[in-house]
C-alpha cells in the first residue's frame, strides 16, 4: 500500500465514495486505472510476453544467433516501455489532473515521483 493510500485509508470512512464520472469504483484509499488504459497496457504486455517467450525458446536452441536474441530483447523493452507510457498517461489524465479537486495534489505528486525513480 502506498503512503497516499495509507493516509487516505486512515482518514476516510470505510464506505466507498460514489464513482466519479469516468472513474471506476473509486474508494477512499483507491484510485483505479481507467479501463481503456488497462486494456491497452494489457495488450502491450501480452506482446512483450510473446517476445519474451520467443527469447526463451531461442536460448534453448544452440544455433540461436546472438543478434536475433538481442533484437527480441529490444522488442520486449519497447513493449514494456509502451505499456508504461499507457499507464502513465492514464494516471496523469485520470488522477493527477484531478488531484487538486480531491485535495491530494501533494500526495499524488510525491507518489508519482517515488514510482518513477530509476535507482
Amino acid at each position: 500500500m502506498t503512503v497516499r493510500a495509507a493516509r487516505r485509508k486512515a482518514a476516510a470512512p470505510e464506505a466507498p465514495i460514489p464513482a466519479q464520472e469516468g472513474a471506476c469504483h473509486a474508494a477512499p484509499d483507491h484510485l483505479c486505472m481507467p479501463e481503456d488504459a488497462r486494456k491497452r497496457a494489457a495488450r502491450r504486455l501480452s506482446i512483450a510476453r510473446g517476445h519474451l517467450d520467443a527469447i526463451v525458446r531461442m536460448l534453448d536452441d544452440p544455433d540461436a544467433y546472438c543478434v536475433d536474441v538481442l533484437r527480441q530483447i529490444k522488442a520486449v523493452q519497447g513493449a514494456l516501455s509502451g505499456a508504461g507510457e499507457v499507464v502513465l498517461r492514464g494516471h496523469l489524465e485520470a488522477h493527477v489532473a484531478t488531484a487538486s479537486t480531491r485535495g491530494d495534489s501533494v500526495e499524488i505528486v510525491e507518489e508519482l515521483m517515488e514510482a518513477l525513480k530509476y535507482t
